[in-house]
């Protein structure tokens, strides 16, 4: 008489086969780690700091056409800007009005700080009634500017090139909350000029140096 295979008896069953993942779940972590890290780019790039391209000649011989810089947005929420940062900012409303676009940034230097009075004479920024030393400069502003005293909340700003910058002496005040972020490094090109930005002390010239009326 037959009887029942034992459990040694019996076959081994074979594991069904494991459904493969499609394409979508296999890249899931592939996307999830590239939204991150575009969520990331985007938070650093809107609160921290962000790359940034020179267009023009204004502030040569500091920056030429074609340099690439950072430009860091925190120190200014710690503490306001200073005179000689070199910052970056979008143009001013009487800017935007002949048809300049906010997207269009301007790099120049914090010459003059709120409060302080500014003018040019016999080719010296005067800051307060003193001329000041400028070795960063192209050349010595070949123009008369009369004095004019900065408001609260704004800056007077100007091209290290003097004589071929669109800049305060042209239209005005820059307001405080135009500006983006101080220019701290440069990344590009790779040669001697890669590196931190020299931010300058702005003092006054020697009393012999002193422009007369």
């Amino acid at each position: 008489m037959a009887t029942e295979p034992t459990d040694l008896q019996k076959p081994a069953s074979t594991p069904a086969p494991e459904a493969k993942p499609s394409f979508w779940q296999s890249q899931r972590e592939n996307v999830q780690i590239l939204a991150i890290a575009l969520l990331l780019s985007l938070f650093i790039r809107t609160f921290i700091a962000e790359p940034r391209f020179i267009p023009s000649d204004s502030m040569v011989p500091t920056l030429a056409i074609g340099d690439r810089l950072v430009v860091e947005k925190v120190s200014y929420r710690l503490h306001p800007p200073e005179q000689g940062d070199i910052i970056v900012f979008e143009p001013p409303a009487i800017l935007q009005d002949i048809g300049y676009g906010q997207d269009q940034a301007f790099i120049k230097r914090i010459i003059g700080l709120p409060g302080q009075t500014i003018a040019v004479h016999q080719g010296q920024v005067v800051v307060n009634g003193q001329a000041i030393a400028e070795p960063y400069i192209a050349a010595p502003p070949a123009y008369e500017m009369p004095a004019v005293t900065v408001p609260a909340n704004a800056y007077f700003v100007m091209g290290d090139n003097r004589n071929n910058s669109n800049d305060s002496h042209v239209w005005g005040f820059l307001p405080q909350a135009n500006i983006i972020g101080k220019a701290v490094f440069r990344f590009f090109p790779l040669n001697e000029l890669w590196g931190t930005l020299p931010q300058a002390h702005i003092s006054a010239v020697s009393p012999s140096s002193t422009p007369e009326d």
